[in-house]
């Protein structure tokens, strides 16, 4: 799980950031507006930590620029006022959440799990899309019941491929979720992954799932029968 923080708070930014690293989520930061908005819009992640009161683009903005371009991310956001105003208005731009500063790590923990739930991406653990599963328990992929042995970056872009299934999705995109920003692998590095994952499909008969997207990137779809008889 990749969650984005923007907080231009430092003690409240490395605390958050602290408290889901130890949960195991993969963090990204920002500390302004305009690298917030830059981030979010990338649409790679599976939570935004939003604070309102930011240098340069507010809180609001950001809410309601990623909404207008159609990205679905649910966002908790953050302030340290508990006006009645700002959590209409917040949650009106499509806010799912709100949490008011200061707050305890358990509760910010548990708003978060339950905006994963929220989205009906868990399901003990197990993540599927017609015979396609990966389990993030073991972080390994299936086909129905076999295991693929997959590779710690096959497991993540399977993954990615999963949640974000019928979507087309960039090679950026793809890269900035499984390598990060500061990866100095090129980024044809995706397109070696793609080909390491579809070999591992193809001993099923399924690597037909990831389309290529000439000149864009990937996307996984399969034909509507074989999506929904599993």
């Amino acid at each position: 799980m990749k969650i984005l923080v923007v907080e231009d708070e430092i003690g409240i930014l490395e605390g958050i950031v602290s408290i889901l690293k130890e949960e195991q989520y993969d963090v990204d930061t920002a500390q302004n507006g305009y690298d917030g908005v830059e981030l979010a819009n990338q649409n790679i992640y599976d939570a935004i930590i939003l604070d309102i009161m930011l240098p340069e683009v507010d809180g609001f903005t950001i809410l309601k620029t990623v909404r207008e371009n159609g990205i679905k991310t649910p966002i908790i956001l953050l302030t340290a006022k508990d006006r009645v105003e700002d959590r209409v208005k917040g949650l009106d731009l499509g806010a799912e959440d709100y949490l008011i500063k200061p707050f305890a790590s358990p509760e910010l923990l548990a708003r978060i799990r339950v905006l994963i739930r929220g989205k009906g991406e868990r399901n003990e653990n197990v993540l599927s899309y017609g015979p396609i599963k990966v389990n993030e328990s073991d972080h390994d992929g299936y086909i129905n019941e076999d295991k693929l042995n997959l590779t710690l970056k096959e497991y993540l872009l399977l993954e990615f491929f999963i949640r974000n299934n019928e979507q087309i999705l960039l090679r950026d995109q793809i890269f900035n979720r499984i390598w990060g920003f500061s990866s100095e692998s090129g980024l044809n590095v995706v397109d070696v992954y793609v080909h390491h994952l579809r070999k591992k499909l193809a001993n099923y008969e399924c690597d037909y799932f990831i389309k290529t997207i000439r000149g864009i990137g990937f996307m996984l779809k399969g034909d509507e029968q074989d999506v929904s008889k599993n």
